[in-house]
């Protein structure tokens, strides 16, 4: 063989040190992916709100409080011990793990159980678990590049994607978000007409109408059974008077609108330059957009972190195969960046697109005519 004669993969010298390492992380990642769905079937029968009610248990105790089975339970609580979502608090000398004892600890008990607190994760377990059900489809569409609307998707993916967005938008809308655009916390102070496109459950459009007495809001979303949900909260939440939900597309605005908002699903749409193109024919005259994005990056370097690696792979699972479902099937995805965001929102016609806030996890841009 001569120095310029290539080598094949498994010809190269293999570093021990670096495919442990490798086989360290696929360890890690395989434990993650069959966790979270057993942290989704705890929270589908309430054992994180059980753990939460009273002080450390065992699994028989456990068994006793929820009218469940021990032995699975206790399969589950060491599961979730070793996953840190469930902490463990010894036997008392007992060797065997039906006398180990478990309980939730205060940051626990918030990140599962607290629906409006900043840190509840609750619902990414639902969402998340429920896109890896597309995997044949998704399999597929590699070798076609189809898309997947997002309509198509298993019902937790609409039920989980609204409890894990919500506790953001409730920790930051009104209080961040909104007074970061140009003049429009004193307009919907004063009152408003407001269009939340994208609406799903309604999360953003109620925490709006309860900041915003005196302004409407219009919640739209093609997904018929999302504007049901819509509709039931917000009566549940006493804003029916001043909310409405309809199911109608992007681009599919009655009059004008003083605020125009966009909550982590422009990147969604086959046609995102066709949805803000429409937007920006309906914002009144000094009204503005709000678009809330996801973090992302504008170079690959800057996307390889853990939050990068947990937007990419949602992304590859649900924004992508959304975005080329239908012409000019787009394909934005999550990770667009700030600089294709922009440039996008140019594209349809907006004199000035800037980041206006951000939070660890999403980049809200004001969008101007």
């Amino acid at each position: 063989m001569t120095i310029n004669e290539s080598l094949s993969p498994t010809q190269h010298e293999v570093d021990p040190a670096a495919l442990g390492e490798l086989i360290g992380r696929v360890i890690g990642d395989a434990g993650g992916a069959l966790i979270l769905p057993l942290a989704l079937l705890g929270d589908r029968l309430g054992l994180f709100s059980a753990l939460a009610s009273g002080g450390p248990v065992t699994p028989g105790e456990l068994a006793q409080r929820t009218g469940l089975n021990e032995r699975y339970l206790q399969e589950w609580l060491l599961a979730m011990a070793a996953a840190g979502y469930v902490t463990y608090m010894g036997t008392n000398g007992d060797p065997s793990p039906r006398a180990a004892r478990y309980r939730l600890s205060p940051e626990q008990a918030e990140a599962f159980t607290n629906p409006d607190s900043p840190g509840y994760v609750a619902g990414g377990f639902q969402n998340l678990t429920a896109a890896t059900r597309m995997l044949d489809r998704l399999t597929e569409a590699f070798r076609t590049g189809a898309g997947i609307g997002w309509h198509e998707h298993h019902a937790d993916m609409f039920e989980g994607t609204e409890r894990f967005f919500r506790p953001g938008y409730l920790a930051n809308l009104a209080s961040s978000w909104i007074p970061s655009l140009t003049g429009a916390q004193t307009k919907l102070t004063d009152g408003a007409r407001v269009a939340d496109i994208g609406c799903g459950f309604g999360a953003s459009t109620i925490i709006m109408a309860k900041a915003y007495p005196n302004s409407t809001f219009e919640g739209i979303d093609y997904h018929q059974p999302s504007i049901e949900a819509a509709r039931g909260r917000a009566a549940a939440a006493a804003v029916a008077d001043r909310v409405t939900f309809r199911v109608a597309g992007a681009a599919d605005l009655n009059g004008s609108y003083d605020l125009i908002t966009f909550f982590d699903c422009l990147h969604d749409m086959p046609d995102p330059v066709g949805a803000l193109r429409a937007a920006r024919a309906a914002t009144a005259a000094g009204g503005s957009v709000m678009l809330v994005e996801p973090m992302s990056w504008d170079s690959v370097e800057e996307s390889l972190n853990p939050l990068g690696k947990l937007m990419a792979g949602a992304s590859t699972f649900i924004c992508l195969p959304s975005g080329l479902s239908l012409d000019p099937a787009r394909g934005l995805g999550n990770q667009a960046g700030p600089a294709r965001t922009c440039e996008v929102a140019r594209e349809a016609g907006f004199s000035d697109a800037r980041i206006a806030a951000s939070t660890d996890f999403n980049l809200v841009y004001e969008l101007r005519p």
